[in-house]
């Protein structure tokens, strides 16, 4: 039997693993400069947590290890990342769980509809044990080792037409997400899934192209979609997480004693960008409602039957969402 590069590089990482986190090594004393790539522009709250990573590594280590951090897709889109991620040309990425659930339907059941249903249960889910298993299958499938998640909020629809729930949805024209379980989900509703580069969505509902666009709260108020929008609907539904990932070629390469600080500075990196994001989302509401723009929710008796519809696609691609679905109906 063969198997691919990437599997048998997968193997060789997941045993290394098993490593205790602090085995001697001779290179400890070694200095290095990681690269750290993500696709969201500068002021986010995920470049605002890259940079807080790179200042904590170097704090501890007297700037031993130092971090410079490319925003705005610098190195290319997620797609690009991940194949430099894979080659150790990048060192650590901060990449969306929709790119990484294309790759691995395992980890897009991240992204399945009501797992969860506000901003405060995503921020303690995705810190729960069964979110951070998932990152299990990575070394073998994609060659990185994933060391946490960080948040957006629950995501919204921002409408040119007037919505009341999710029956006005059908027949829209909706810019999403591209990711399969976001496009599997508003299909299910009847929308018409549009893929527009984001710079390009602001006009595309101006000039009517798309009827509307799903999106979290926080980039919405940055690109001021209410402006071209007459309602949100908070469809309490969706969020989309990004993992910190690792190179597994370049964490092979550390020290353990390395490893063990990168991945507790991670953990305390993103525990403050979860918890900063769901402690801004009220004033991010109330910032539309003062727009004004009327915010409706979408009725939970609604939605049992949208996500029947969704399970029998996912759960065969996904088993895990089983598990999923019960970790979030606790939280």
């Amino acid at each position: 039997m063969t198997i691919s590069r990437r599997r048998f590089l997968g193997r060789f990482l997941a045993a290394g693993a098993a490593v205790p986190l602090f085995a001697p090594s001779l290179a400890l004393a070694q200095a290095k400069e990681f690269r750290l790539g993500l696709i969201t522009p500068n002021g986010h709250s995920w470049n605002k947590a890259a940079l807080k990573l790179g200042e904590d590594l170097k704090a501890a280590t007297s700037g031993r290890l130092t971090m410079t951090v490319f925003h705005s897709g610098q190195l290319g889109n997620e797609p690009a990342m991940m194949q430099q991620l894979q080659s150790g040309a990048l060192d650590m990425g901060f990449i969306q769980a929709a790119e990484l659930g294309s790759r691995v339907p395992h980890i897009a059941a991240i992204n399945a509809p009501y797992i969860v249903r506000s901003t405060p249960s995503v921020a303690k889910f995705v810190r729960h044990p069964a979110a951070v298993k998932l990152f299990d299958v990575l070394p073998q499938e994609t060659g990185t080792i994933g060391l946490g998640w960080g948040i957006t909020g629950m995501r919204a629809i921002f409408s040119a037409k007037d919505l009341t729930g999710l029956a006005d949805i059908k027949g829209m024209k909706l810019r999403i997400n591209p990711t399969p379980v976001y496009r599997d989900f508003y299909s299910s509703l009847g929308a018409a899934p549009t893929p527009i580069p984001t710079p390009q969505v602001f006009d595309a509902m101006s000039n009517g192209q798309v009827d509307g666009l799903e999106a979290d709260l926080e980039f919405s108020w940055n690109q001021r979609f209410d402006k071209v929008a007459k309602v949100i609907l908070q469809m309490n539904a969706l969020f989309m997480p990004m993992a910190a990932v690792v190179s597994g070629r370049v964490w092979q390469s550390l020290p353990a004693a390395d490893k063990e600080l990168i991945a507790k500075t991670v953990k305390s990196t993103l525990d403050a960008q979860i918890d900063e994001l769901a402690g801004n989302e009220p004033k991010l509401i109330e910032n539309f409602r003062n727009a004004p723009i009327p915010i409706r929710q979408v009725a939970t008796a609604d939605t049992e039957a949208v996500i029947a519809e969704f399970d029998k696609i996912w759960l065969p691609k996904a088993p895990v969402l089983a598990e999923l679905r019960k970790v979030g109906a606790t939280l």
